[in-house]
């Protein structure tokens, strides 16, 4: 498995990252523990949380990945050996929200104590905030790398004016640039991303970690009918936005070439994402020990032109 830097940092990473929003919400703490034993015993080490994970869910407050994944570093310790990606900015509290130099400050705080270290390897924008300059947020990131409690920045759900903007702003201050982008990014939701920022990534050799890798779920196959999504709670999006010629399209290229890789589509997948040039490491999530093993298989996979193009093609926008 050959592992790939995030942008120009020193930072490197497996490719295939652990979506911890997972953590608190469909795994309870012990499952969380067994997935995140079996993550770093299988050779990976990248995990992505963010401090609003997972709020969603009734009863939490927020912070619930954060605070499994540090009791989990506590008991486990080799905290050297994994690259642990958080997030701030999502609403917490109507008055815990932004990116103003003030909140990057308390928010990093309260991370870095849910997580139980002294540093975050790379701390991400989850989403912009239009009200506050670019140069004062990034100052106060860069203040946290100066002081060693972040290693390296990136950004998440920024408009390509806004991560230009950013770029520039860190060139003209002197201040420690954003080393990658998570982006919203599979083998369905293309033309955003390839279109508005991959050329952006690319100049600037930003590394690129997406979520939804699978779509929902959609491209694992196993939603293929309204019948299908109708089974699941997040299948009225699958029906809305997935199951439609092209969507059919897609799947059947993916049953093609799973069938040449003795791979499911899942696997094929996340391999087509791992091929693409501009990609560090999809997040993907898992709910139990066998279905993480099952997708770490993608990583094993090197898929060849004539596997990418049949994909490319199908999913053509």
């Amino acid at each position: 498995m050959t592992f790939r830097p995030i942008g120009t940092s020193t930072l490197s990473v497996a490719p295939l990252a652990f979506g911890g929003n997972v953590f608190g919400w469909t795994a309870d703490k012990q499952v969380s523990f067994a997935l995140l034993d079996a993550f770093v015993d299988s050779g990976f080490n990248l995990i992505d949380t963010a401090d609003v994970y997972s709020r969603w869910v009734p009863g939490n407050q927020g912070g619930e990945s954060e605070t499994i994944i540090g009791e989990w570093l506590r008991q486990r310790g080799g905290r050297d050996k994994v690259v642990i990606a958080t997030k701030l900015g999502a609403e917490m509290a109507p008055d815990k929200k932004g990116l103003s130099a003030s909140y990057v400050r308390q928010a990093v705080e309260a991370s870095l104590k849910r997580l139980q270290t002294d540093y975050i390897d790379l701390y991400q924008t989850h989403f912009d905030d239009l009200g506050t300059p670019v140069e004062e947020t990034l100052g106060a990131l860069a203040d946290l790398v100066q002081t060693g409690k972040v290693r390296v920045i990136g950004a998440s759900n920024m408009t390509p004016d806004r991560l230009e903007q950013s770029l520039i702003a860190s060139q003209q201050k002197h201040y420690p640039a954003y080393q990658c982008l998570q982006p919203e990014y599979n083998l369905f939701d293309r033309e955003n991303y390839e279109t508005n920022y991959e050329p952006i990534c690319r100049e600037n050799g930003l590394g690129v970690i997406p979520y939804s890798s699978l779509a929902s779920g959609f491209l694992s196959g196993k939603y293929r009918s309204e019948a299908d999504a109708s089974k699941s709670p997040r299948g009225g999006g699958i029906t809305k936005k997935y199951l439609n010629s092209r969507g059919h399209q897609i799947l059947n290229a993916l049953d093609d070439v799973a069938e040449r890789y003795s791979a499911t589509p899942a696997q094929i997948s996340l391999a087509w994402l791992m091929a693409r040039p501009s990609i560090t490491a999809p997040i993907v999530s898992a709910s139990s020990v066998d279905q993480w093993h099952d997708l770490a298989k993608s990583a094993e996979l090197s898929l060849d032109s004539n596997a990418i193009k049949a994909l490319t093609d199908a999913s053509a926008y």
